[in-house]
């Protein structure tokens, strides 16, 4: 088993300290850099997903995968990327409280311009039970999102990679 999750393990790695990294300088250039990081995650985790694989096919394997292989590592590195993104996310809002409100508030800002069409859309209830869900948002909601969002995309990329990569022993 640990020959699979080696590679995973790296590349997971990796990409959880890249997401954190991108969460923390792009909170200098945008007031909300939480929906700019998880764009961010859609770049790094099919290039995390698929380096982990093909190293694992290629150095661990002799070249061949099963689709089964494929989604261990695959499962391993995104889940990892989840995990780090989400837990150092929340370090980040932690210790910089002021930074957290001004996520909020940003939030908060968004809907408050959106309202007319939001309630023209799902009605006003949606709009309160919305309004009162971003109210209570905390640190550790926003890091459990984006962890959350870094996992779900994390395993239809895992499904494709394993398909194309896939090269059974005969």
């Amino acid at each position: 088993m640990n020959k699979y999750l080696k590679t995973a393990y790296q590349f997971g790695i990796l990409g959880g300290l890249l997401s954190v990294i991108s969460f923390y300088i792009l909170s200098f250039l945008n007031p909300d850099p939480s929906n700019l990081n998880l764009v961010f995650g859609y770049l790094v985790i099919p290039f995390a997903v698929f380096l982990a694989i093909k190293f694992f096919k290629e150095y661990n394997n002799n070249g061949y995968l099963s689709f089964a292989e494929g989604m261990t590592v695959g499962f391993v590195t995104y889940t990892l990327i989840g995990i780090i993104s989400c837990l150092g996310i929340w370090v980040i809002l932690l210790s910089m409280p002021d930074f957290f409100e001004v996520i909020k508030a940003s939030k908060l800002m968004v809907l408050e311009e959106n309202k007319d069409v939001i309630i023209d859309q799902v009605g006003q209830n949606s709009y309160q039970v919305t309004l009162q869900s971003i109210s209570d948002l905390s640190p550790w909601n926003v890091a459990l999102n984006d962890g959350i969002w870094k996992i779900i995309p994390g395993m239809f990329f895992s499904i494709i990679i394993s398909i194309i990569l896939r090269k059974n022993q005969t």
